[in-house]
């Protein structure tokens, strides 16, 4: 086994150091995409997902909005959709502001639709206005678990499931985030929130056990 020195760029992440702790970012694959998609100059968006936006699947549209499956037709190939989404997801292993969106949009891998092909290149304009945003892991001595949850209620038009979101802090530094759909419909807000706490609650059990393996 040959030491290479020092990290600084592995499998499309950089990685450096400063006195503050070790930075890590994913600049040059977010310029890259954004490049492939021939978007460079193009007017940035202030958020990753329009603000109350709903998307609803083909099947949906023909059942209870015929008009608008006219209006908002399947994509002739879904393939460019699949890939763009693909790639989205790779950059959520460091970009958190956009784990909610991009967990909206893999849900239409199968059938995606016009409008769900513009909530994608909104992310990537979301991109555009900050593509070297860095995910800093902190040199500090605290190693508090810190655990935070919510969650909203009924929101899937389609199964009026609720969606969890968690993020745990190991010390200062983020170490774990999701957002992931319910599996039962929940019969009011508070119900919609205990679940979401059950989730986080689960994933620090998790990491709690990893840590104590590792030795730290």
């Amino acid at each position: 086994m040959k030491d290479v020195g020092e990290l600084k760029f592995f499998l499309g992440i950089g990685f450096f150091k400063s006195s503050k702790g070790i930075h890590m970012c994913q600049r040059k694959y977010s310029l890259e995409l954004i490049s492939e998609l021939v978007l460079g100059g193009a007017k940035t968006a202030r958020t990753p997902l329009e603000c109350n936006q709903k998307l609803t699947s083909i099947e949906f549209d023909r059942a209870f909005h015929k008009d608008a499956a006219h209006e908002d037709p399947i994509l002739e190939d879904a393939r460019e959709y699949q890939r763009l989404v693909g790639r989205l997801l790779y950059l959520t292993m460091i970009r958190p502001d956009i784990s909610f969106g991009v967990h909206v949009l893999s849900q239409y891998m199968h059938a995606p639709k016009q409008s769900h092909m513009e909530a994608a290149l909104r992310i990537v304009r979301y991109l555009e206005a900050s593509p070297g945003l860095e995910l800093l892991m902190p040199s500090t001595e605290t190693r508090q678990l810190q655990a935070f949850c919510n969650s909203d209620w009924g929101s899937c038009l389609q199964t009026r499931r609720s969606v969890t979101g968690c993020l745990v802090k190991f010390g200062e530094a983020l170490v774990s985030w999701k957002f992931k759909k319910q599996e039962t419909v929940a019969r009011s807000s508070a119900e919609a929130e205990f679940r979401s706490m059950v989730s986080c609650v689960a994933e620090v059990t998790w990491l709690t056990g990893l840590f104590k393996e590792l030795g730290i």
